[in-house]
């Protein structure tokens, strides 16, 4: 029963139902090929359980996956080859010493860089580790979800193992998430609570930091599809390339 009172674990068995990370895969392979972009090193930042770590690692020779978190790491340990190299550290300190062609950061984790300063150093240093020809691909959690799908609302979800209870609060721009989990264990329930927080970042913020970070749009969707962007977008997909040298030195 110690692994259920990891919140890691809950979370992979919850998320693996609502996350199609076959498809989102797919979807980032495909954006490689079609950027030509060579498959030998790969950064998965935020990696958590390494869900999607493991669907991309098998098309690079060497892959790094990165976490904060402990806990999700010994989980993504189970499922990831010798070839991937686990790092525990926060996403916007990192210095691996290293350039990669692919670097991801999936399923909203910027927007739990809550401080801009911090939000600052992690395309700083993502550009660092970036190669001149590879492509950096990252999702956020869009102002309109953050503010109004999840707004100022509860959930709650019920199976046989797992019920639990979502309350949120949004207030300036930043979404305070409270979670109370009853666990069963064979005849009763065990409690935990977990708090999340989120920053909500505008489009228009995220495009003047993304450009004066060194880098060029190179294509921005609702979701891991070709779909354009509306008012309604919950989750922009952002692909970016590192600006060319004369670009950055005529700015």
């Amino acid at each position: 029963m110690d692994c259920y009172n990891d919140f890691a674990f809950i979370y992979d068995k919850l998320i693996t139902k609502d996350i199609n990370y076959k498809d989102w895969s797919k979807y980032i392979i495909s954006i490689c090929k079609n950027r030509n972009i060579e498959y030998n090193e790969y950064l998965d930042l935020a990696c958590g359980t390494g869900n999607m770590t493991c669907e991309i690692e098998k098309y690079f020779n060497q892959t790094y996956a990165v976490d904060l978190s402990s806990d999700m790491l010994t989980l993504a340990k189970n499922k990831l080859s010798n070839k991937t190299k686990l790092i525990c550290q926060d996403i916007s300190d990192i210095n691996l010493n290293k350039k990669f062609n692919l670097i991801t950061c999936c399923l909203d984790s910027m927007n739990y860089l809550t401080e801009k300063t911090d939000l600052e150093k992690f395309f700083c240093n993502v550009n660092m580790h970036l190669e001149q020809e590879g492509i950096f691909i990252f999702d956020v959690n869009s102002y309109y979800k953050l503010s109004y799908i999840l707004g100022n609302n509860i959930y709650n979800y019920d199976n046989e193992d797992v019920y639990y209870i979502w309350e949120n609060n949004f207030e300036d721009d930043l979404l305070n998430m409270y979670l109370t989990f009853f666990i069963k264990d064979e005849d009763k329930y065990i409690r935990f609570d977990e708090e999340h927080l989120e920053r909500a970042y505008t489009e228009e913020y995220l495009d003047e930091l993304i450009d004066s970070s060194g880098f060029e749009i190179l294509e921005k969707h609702d979701g891991y599809s070709e779909n354009i962007i509306s008012e309604k977008t919950e989750r922009i997909v952002y692909v970016l390339k590192l600006k060319n040298k004369k670009e950055i030195k005529n700015g």
